[in-house]
């Protein structure tokens, strides 16, 4: 399991090379974490979420954007891109109930969502079973035409237990939802976009400059505004208004909103 590292100049960093199933890109204001395990579709086994936890902990002490995404098609070797097969079938046959009640891929789905700052999943090819789970649990969702998504547990004898019951009905509405989880449907590109499951769709060249487009608009914002408004959007609806208040409360306190309020007027008078 990899485990955060402090660079030469002070600043917390991951050690990239301590990781064996993503690979990982930090810089000041984001972390790219792309999945790595090709030859299986990057198949989600049991490295893969020791490594996702890595990541989790590092952001959650350093808080910055997170985009995740597959292997980019391979135009050369005739590959073509995948965000996440599922989980790995071989390891995921052998587990128990013991197994299920420990709520191994739920567990970091869950963390992941309740990063501080948004998580932005770009996805291409397919993101299906647990692929798509961990999809659903990103702020922001960015596709391309090739992508297929879906959740066909039941036709291996299990559920979609990983947050797709309860995130996907959020996501697109209970119809469509059902569709997915109860009879296997899988949902194209355009279809994804239809539904607002994915906010846009471009070609897979363009991709991670789209994600990182987003991230830069997410980065011009006050962060602690950001972490705030995240916070507070996930917040059960009987708790608002209250939250909302005590929220604005404390950034009504912070430098920050007296600067940018100041350089705003200050624009205005020009």
């Amino acid at each position: 399991m990899a485990e955060p590292e402090t660079a030469d100049d002070g600043g917390a960093r991951l050690d990239a090379s301590r990781f064996t199933a993503l690979r990982v890109t930090e810089r000041d204001d984001r972390l790219h974490v792309q999945l790595d395990r090709p030859a299986v579709r990057n198949a989600i086994d049991a490295t893969m979420v020791d490594e996702l936890h890595a990541v989790c902990a590092h952001l959650e002490a350093h808080p910055k954007v997170l985009i995740l995404s597959g292997t980019p098609a391979d135009a050369a070797a005739g590959a073509k891109g995948v965000f996440a097969s599922g989980a790995d079938i071989a390891q995921l046959r052998e587990r128990r109930r013991d197994d299920a009640l420990a709520g191994i891929n739920s567990t970091v789905f869950d963390r992941i969502a309740k990063l501080p700052m948004p998580v932005i999943a770009a996805l291409e090819g397919y993101a299906l079973g647990g692929g798509a789970e961990l999809a659903y649990a990103a702020d922001f969702r960015i596709g391309t035409p090739s992508l297929r998504v879906g959740n066909p547990e039941t036709g291996l004898g299990i559920m979609a237990a990983a947050g797709a019951t309860w995130r996907l009905r959020e996501l697109v509405g209970e119809p469509l939802a059902k569709q997915i989880l109860l009879a296997g449907r899988v949902l194209t590109g355009p279809e994804c976009l239809d539904a607002g499951l994915v906010s846009e769709l471009v070609e897979p060249e363009a991709l991670l400059d789209a994600a990182n487009a987003l991230a830069d608009r997410i980065a011009a914002q006050d962060p602690l505004a950001v972490r705030i408004s995240k916070a507070v959007f996930h917040t059960p609806r009987e708790a608002h208004p209250l939250i909302d208040t005590l929220a604005q409360g404390i950034l009504f306190e912070s430098q920050a909103k007296f600067d940018r309020m100041q350089q705003f007027l200050e624009r205005k008078k020009k």
